[in-house]
């Protein structure tokens, strides 16, 4: 590519391919997790075989849904964004390259190893030691392409949501160096630095800051940009943009410790994760209020238009998972709420409702822009795979919900004498309808992708590299 070129284009090249391995490991992500809800209703699906059991096949799932489609999705709109609210070329070409080939690597090493059980056996970050240090080399490569692209930027301002994408880029660089910091004893095989309680915590703290940051921050990141460019507004309020970043980092990254209520870790610290965990439900709902109230003027936009209803009722589960995560976070409600299956509708009401509905949109948004289309193949198969999604979501988490109340209710029943009223197996087939309903939302959600997926490959079938070429170059007038 000659320099001039460079000079007067965005690469949108590395956009294309995140976006296009988005909703392939999406799809790839989601089937894992209806085979494992199948799996609880039928548990003959496990197969009698180690590597399709449901306990090698759940860290499987975490990791393709949040670090292959979620990850995907943030390398992609991360990239887009940055360029065109910087009115710049990304940093460097090469490195770009490398951190999307490097990702995808690190998608594969940990479809090939998790199910053989190689795992450091952490929530979230169970890769082993060689991954983690793949991990690293190509985040840091990220955070060179993010921030040199801020340093050159032709703009005086930058813009709130590369405040977002760059806290989020930070924090989990420090999470994951911290969390994994272990004592390798053969190349599958480490043990973590840290023993007891204190693992348990660095382990939460690494958990919920990944919450915080990567399914978070990043996904503001997401939001601040794509909400108003879809809406056509500008934000409702910059300053309460400004607050909402402020006071989500200051606060989130004390939240860990409400995942260890009633264990070894000390009460104060118990209580300090809860109080913030409570604190943060007003600067959670301040940015909540921030996206929605951008549709002021531009609420009759939702009729037509399925990609702003994906943006908007996406939202609308940020400030639902952002309400309950402070609720379960009280002592007093934890304790019926802790190691049941509400905690997995919490969990998925974040992800599914929040997480993947904010990227659809985002990548609905974003597909035509960087393929040189005026628009995706059918709106009407948007407007489809949104009343799936969203059908999906409700079924999964209510199902979750009614189970994880069950659950904790009888678990906690007591006879005169002090027995337990319950037996656990008796617990397990009150939940088993709710295992039923839980698969066929999964179900439902995944159809959905599928449905993008075909839409996706029209869409992008029908693009000219002529056209593509010319939606890279820069205007000034089109920017951010």
């Amino acid at each position: 590519m000659s320099t001039s070129i460079t000079q007067t284009a965005y690469n949108y090249k590395v956009v294309r391919q995140f976006a296009i391995m988005t909703v392939v490991w999406g799809i790839v992500g989601m089937a894992v997790g209806v085979l494992l809800a199948a799996q609880l209703v039928w548990p003959d699906l496990n197969l009698n075989l180690p590597w399709t059991s449901f306990g090698r096949l759940r860290p499987l799932h975490t990791n393709a849904v949040i670090f292959a489609f979620g990850g995907c999705a943030l390398f992609a709109t991360s990239y887009y964004a940055v360029q065109r609210t910087c009115q710049t070329r990304l940093f460097s070409d090469g490195l770009a390259a490398f951190t999307f080939w490097g990702w995808q690597l690190i998608i594969v090493l940990a479809a090939v190893s998790l199910p053989l059980g190689w795992t450091s056996t952490k929530e979230y970050a169970e890769l082993e030691w060689p991954i983690d240090l793949l991990i690293t080399v190509v985040w840091v490569a990220y955070a060179v392409v993010f921030f040199g692209t801020l340093i050159k930027r032709n703009t005086k301002h930058i813009y709130v949501g590369n405040w977002f994408f760059g806290g989020f880029i930070l924090t989990v660089a420090l999470l994951h160096v911290v969390n994994n910091l272990e004592i390798p004893v053969t190349l599958t095989k480490s043990y973590s630095l840290y023993a007891g309680a204190t693992d348990a915590m660095v382990q939460w703290w690494y958990g919920h800051n990944a919450v915080g940051f990567f399914l978070t921050a990043g996904f503001l990141g997401m939001m601040y940009y794509f909400v108003p460019k879809q809406a056509g507004r500008p934000v409702y309020s910059y300053r309460l943009s400004i607050v909402h970043f402020w006071a989500l980092i200051a606060v989130y990254i004390w939240a860990g410790p409400h995942h260890l209520h009633y264990t070894a870790l000390p009460d104060w610290a118990q209580s300090l994760g809860m109080v913030m965990s409570l604190i943060l439900l007003a600067p959670s709902w301040g940015g909540m209020i921030n996206g929605m109230m951008t549709l002021s003027g531009a609420w009759h936009k939702l009729r037509s238009d399925p990609i702003l209803r994906f943006l908007v009722v996406s939202l609308a589960f940020y400030g639902m998972s952002t309400f309950e995560g402070p609720m379960m976070a009280i002592k007093t409600v934890n304790a019926l709420s802790h190691y049941t299956d509400w905690t997995i509708g919490h969990v998925h009401a974040g992800a599914l409702g929040w997480v993947a509905m904010v990227s659809i949109g985002a990548l609905y948004h974003l597909i035509p822009k960087v393929f040189g289309r005026e628009q995706m193949h059918s709106i009407g198969l948007i407007n489809t795979h949104f009343w799936l999604a969203t059908i999906g979501t409700v079924l999964y988490i209510a199902s979750m919900w009614v189970n994880g109340i069950a659950q904790g209710l009888m678990w906690r029943a007591v006879n005169d004498d002090g027995t337990l009223t319950y037996s656990f197996v008796e617990a397990l087939e009150a939940s088993h309808p709710g295992y039923i309903v839980r698969m066929i939302g999964g179900a439902i959600f995944l159809a959905g992708m599928v449905i993008m997926a075909y839409n996706t490959w029209r869409t992008v079938s029908a693009a000219k590299a002529a056209d593509m070429e010319a939606a890279a170059k820069f205007s000034v007038a089109g920017a951010h």
